[in-house]
């Protein structure tokens, strides 16, 4: 197959699922909406800057000054995602063009754009009004897409409204997503499927703990929050539980991956006097998430919005007790008191609840681990997802660009 994937070419999410089709041996081409270094086998790889990406990808890797910290940090994480949905609109038209161009040189037997804003408003915008297309546009859904970007402004209503009307197919990481695609103009005769949107779980990276793993993580619990700072995840309910958990117990330690050097993670730590008990963490790989996990008793995710979130499903891959705010789409993966906890994202004392809850309910993280473990082997083994991945392509490919 010749694919052409519309992609944030940094993002772990969207490489790994890609690197299925390369490393099948398809002829894989990738429009990068931001500058990468992917460093896999791409038949091409272009940038074509939409949304601000310029200006975004122009962050320092670490703040070398109070004035970067201040611009770049976690405070002012939702200003950023305010502004960009306002005027990262107004960059689609010059993108588009750029992409055509690239469609009509490589004549894809598929475009896949993953997320919808902004790469796939981008590839929709490419191909309307293009002569003699045959390659469908398969468009993925993304956790917050629709229940966070879209109706944000009437520019972002709008240019969704618009993709998931010229989406040939569609591709969601939850049930709900789907549902909400329709009521966005998704026609309802067109091609779907539901998959985790990285492709599900490496279980040869993301597995249960040894007996010495088991042993350890009982001895030093740990809780960790692998979510980093976003728009959507309430971090200060996370910091504000932390001390009313030690309080009951103080041996706990806290974990926050992709935290270091954030000047709100410090301040938040220096204010509720839990230094000792805290590790910011810098990003870390897949193998080294895998390795906190295992040690790790319980992993939180304090979300406003969300799909499915990969950090989940390796969490639960891990066998660590998983509790995440309460929202439509993890219910699809979550039964409370069955193999994980949901709770308010906003109330720190509900997730301080639950937290202690997880620390003291050891018959209850044991069978959760054995019904997560079951639960990722039939709906999120990463060869399996991948493999009904490509027997969708197929059928999209044999169906053509009809509408």
């Amino acid at each position: 197959m010749r694919l052409l994937f519309v992609a944030d070419g940094r993002s772990p999410i969207a490489l790994n699922w890609i690197r299925h089709f390369v490393e099948q041996g398809d002829e894989v081409h990738l429009a990068s909406t931001f500058p990468c270094d992917a460093r896999l086998d791409f038949a091409s790889l272009n940038i074509v800057p939409v949304g601000l990406s310029e200006f975004k990808n122009s962050r320092p890797l670490v703040a070398k000054n109070a004035s970067q910290r201040v611009l770049w940090g976690g405070r002012t994480t939702r200003a950023r995602t305010a502004f960009r949905r306002w005027v990262g609109p107004l960059t689609l038209p010059r993108g588009a063009k750029i992409l055509r161009r690239l469609i009509g040189e490589i004549q894809p037997d598929l475009i896949h754009a993953m997320r919808i804003p902004f790469e796939g408003m981008l590839a929709a915008l490419a191909v309307e009004n293009f002569d003699n297309l045959k390659s469908p546009l398969l468009v993925s859904v993304w956790g917050n897409d629709l229940t966070l970007h879209a109706p944000a402004t009437p520019l972002m209503r709008s240019f969704t409204e618009r993709t998931l009307k010229r989406a040939n197919a569609l591709h969601t990481d939850c049930h709900r997503d789907l549902r909400l695609a329709h009521a966005w103009g998704f026609v309802e005769d067109r091609r779907v499927i539901v998959l985790p949107g990285a492709g599900g779980v490496q279980r040869e990276i993301f597995y249960p703990p040894s007996e010495s793993e088991l042993k350890t993580r009982e001895e030093i619990p740990t809780v960790i929050n692998p979510r980093g700072f976003r728009a959507y995840v309430r971090n200060d309910a996370f910091f504000k539980a932390i001390p009313l958990v030690l309080k009951s117990f103080p041996r706990v330690r806290f974990i926050g991956t992709g935290m270091r050097g954030e000047a709100l993670a410090e301040k938040w730590v220096n204010q509720l006097g839990v230094r000792s008990s805290v590790i910011l963490a810098p990003e870390k790989s897949h193998a080294q998430m895998a390795d906190l996990f295992r040690k790790s008793l319980i992993s939180v995710s304090p979300s406003e919005h969300d799909g499915t979130p990969n950090t989940l499903l390796e969490a639960m891959a891990c066998c660590c007790f998983p509790i995440a705010g309460d929202i439509e789409s993890l219910r699809e993966w979550i039964r409370p008191d069955v193999n994980g906890l949901l709770v308010s994202s906003r109330d720190s004392k509900a997730l301080a609840d639950a937290i202690m809850k997880g620390l003291e309910a050891r018959e209850l993280r044991q069978s959760a681990a054995q019904h997560n473990l079951q639960l990722i082997a039939e709906k999120a083994d990463y060869r399996q997802v991948m493999d009904e991945a490509r027997r969708f392509y197929c059928a999209l490919i044999d169906k053509g660009g009809s509408r």
